[in-house]
């Protein structure tokens, strides 16, 4: 009778786990976008990039919300740059750290692209590098698609034989360049990607694995268009990257993630002679020093038109009322959490993203130091293998 009563309650789980439902547990979009974001304020000392990231009160022509509603984040464009110095650019924090179990969702509009412009969106630990780092969008130059990856320490690597869409590079996400995939959706990257309006990329963060969906402008699902409170993902089909938990533990190797955006110039990518070369050497010999002398010295009005984001929205969502948490891990409460609808906004102007950077401001970035908490239930349809293993266990 036991057996019984506990196979009638697992039984009814299963369509609630199988639907994939989702919670909304943060929302930066709109007016309230730049609410609960760190600024860097620093240079860029983790990827030797020709930039110095401003902090908040110097960023207001380089990071702010148009008169459409997006959120704009651009490298100056417009200040002149002498020999030797760095051009100025933003770096954004969430001061929100969210669990395993969570779904990101960001809706782009514009990606920053050009000769030695490398922007990124991704997600760090609280120790990082060694809690683990998932590069969602990223790419350098004139390149065309998105490259996504894991950073982790040794141990994690990604399987093989895994149903994605995208095309995996290296398996060992311990190296320098991680576990990548090469996004194979058209006009996920680039020129292509703004002129075909955007689109949207899904994460999830599980401790079945880690997937990352793309859908260009045109075929994002309408659970994705129309979830406000709530998300359902069991519609979704294959990833465009799949790390599954088979051959990464991700409690082991990922704390509780930050939500990074930044837009590097040249370093230790853009600027690589041979991948700089790749496609913005027209033809001619180049060396360590031509990213930086052929873009960021001087006006750089021509060369930074497309360096900037256009956002319409990142949200999470999740499985785990406690996904939002602060560094010491204590959660969060929705009223706590930045980014709320109708906060205030870091002041701006205009609908395009043009405008002067402010002076060069090298304080100190905000490092955390406290430990991050790991929790989360696994969601979707991976978490429904687990039901119907209990299920078939109490059969026995």
């Amino acid at each position: 009778m036991k057996a019984a009563v506990s196979l009638t309650a697992l039984l009814a789980l299963v369509p609630t786990v199988l639907a994939g439902n989702f919670s909304l547990v943060q929302d930066f979009s709109g007016n309230g976008f730049f609410d609960g974001w760190t600024f860097y304020g620093n240079f860029d000392n983790l990827t030797n990039g020709d930039v110095t990231y401003v902090n908040q009160t110097n960023a207001t022509n380089l990071a702010y919300v148009s008169d459409a509603g997006t959120a704009i984040i651009k490298v100056d464009n417009t200040t002149f740059v002498p020999y030797n110095d760095k051009r100025n650019s933003v770096r954004i924090t969430t001061n929100d750290y969210f669990t395993v179990g969570t779904v990101w969702i960001i809706d782009a509009v514009h990606l920053p692209f050009g000769c030695s412009v490398w922007p990124s969106i991704w997600t760090k630990g609280n120790d990082w590098p060694n809690n683990g780092e998932i590069d969602i969008i990223e790419g350098v130059n004139q390149m065309t698609f998105n490259q996504m990856a894991l950073h982790t320490l040794t141990g994690c690597s990604a399987a093989t034989g895994t149903d994605e869409t995208g095309t995996s590079g290296g398996n060992d996400c311990s190296v320098a360049a991680g576990c990548t995939v090469i996004e194979n959706t058209p006009n996920s990257y680039g020129q292509s990607f703004a002129s075909n309006g955007g689109g949207v990329w899904a994460t999830q963060f599980d401790v079945t694995g880690i997937f990352i969906w793309f859908w260009g402008r045109a075929n994002v699902p309408a659970s994705v268009t129309s979830a406000t409170d709530s998300l359902d993902i069991s519609t979704w089909g294959p990833p465009s990257a799949a790390y599954p938990a088979s051959s990464c533990n991700i409690p082991q190797f990922f704390g509780a993630q930050q939500i990074v955006l930044d837009i590097t110039l040249c370093g230790d990518w853009a600027g690589v002679p041979s991948v700089y070369q790749s496609t913005c050497g027209n033809g001619e010999a180049v060396n360590a020093s031509s990213c930086y002398l052929d873009n960021v010295i001087n006006n750089g009005t021509s060369q930074y038109a497309d360096a900037y984001f256009e956002l319409n929205y990142i949200r999470a969502f999740s499985v785990n009322s406690t996904a939002v948490v602060g560094s010491d891990g204590t959660p969060v409460t929705s009223t706590e959490a930045g980014g709320s609808p109708g906060s205030p906004t870091s002041s701006g102007s205009g609908s395009s993203p043009s405008g002067s950077g402010g002076s060069n401001d090298n304080n100190n970035n905000n490092n955390n130091t406290n430990g991050a908490l790991v929790g989360g239930v696994s969601p979707g349809r991976v978490y429904a293998a687990g039901v119907l293993c209990a299920l078939a266990w109490i059969l026995l």
